[in-house]
């Protein structure tokens, strides 16, 4: 459990909040803290026994949250799940895109940016098509891969530096509709980089990181509330990094 369950970032209590990518890693950190500042938590993922994991610790700890089966990159999955969503919970007013494909995984060019930047692009536009809620807010979940760093694996550096264009995209011509940034996470302790803190590459990558380990999922989840949060309302078309200072130590 966090040490920070007293916060309170200003949100509405019972104002719904759909997380992709729940099942675990920042997804699940996002939603677990999400509910325990009182939202209503729509969590998504394609393993259905992972998101129900998330739903049943959010419900055994009082708070509120369905869980959706669904792959993103599916016009009529995301239809049926936001259709889901809002005959659940109502009206979704916060949105964090966080699933996409793992940067460790082979892919085709053109298949990455379809599953990376298309399904964060067609989540998005799905739900401004409907009836957003004032004060809507999304975070697109980003990477310091592409944005501010060059990694291995072409398709997930391109990827990540679209989701942020798409991100300023919205911020500059959607505010009508929605407030947008993204979060740029560095190194994060979640399930796709196990083992790697222990790795000749992880270790060297740590010794370069001013604060000497990785991110936790908590770390990414309360810069991502944050940034969704009534006392954010003044940030628009941010791409932020957290990484515990390993860009300026580079």
């Amino acid at each position: 459990m966090s040490g920070h369950d007293d916060l309170n970032f200003g949100f509405t209590p019972g104002d719904v909040l759909l997380v992709s990518g729940a099942g675990s890693g920042i997804g699940r950190a996002v939603a677990l803290r999400a509910a325990q500042l009182g939202l209503a938590v729509s969590a998504w993922d394609l393993d259905e026994r992972t998101v129900g994991e998330t739903v049943r610790a959010i419900s055994d700890s009082g708070g509120t949250a369905i869980a959706v089966t669904a792959d993103v990159s599916d016009n009529a999955a995301v239809e049926r799940g936001f259709a889901a969503t809002t005959r659940n919970l109502g009206p979704i007013r916060y949105l964090v895109n966080n699933a996409g494909p793992s940067s460790a995984v082979e892919m085709p060019f053109d298949d990455g940016l379809l599953a990376g930047v298309g399904s964060v692009r067609r989540m998005t536009e799905t739900w401004l098509a409907g009836e957003v809620p004032d004060g809507a807010a999304v975070v697109n979940v980003a990477s310091v891969a592409g944005n501010f760093l060059g990694t291995e694996s072409p398709w997930y550096c391109a990827t990540k530096a679209a989701i942020s264009g798409y991100t300023r995209y919205l911020a500059t011509y959607r505010t009508g509709q929605v407030r947008s940034n993204a979060v740029a996470p560095g190194m994060v302790d979640t399930p796709r980089l196990a083992g790697f803190a222990a790795s000749e590459v992880g270790k060297r990558s740590l010794q370069r990181n001013p604060l000497q380990r990785m991110a936790t999922g908590d770390d990414i989840a309360y810069a991502t509330l944050f940034l969704l949060s009534p006392l954010a309302s003044y940030i628009n078309g941010v791409v932020l990094p957290v990484d515990g200072g390993w860009l300026v130590a580079q």
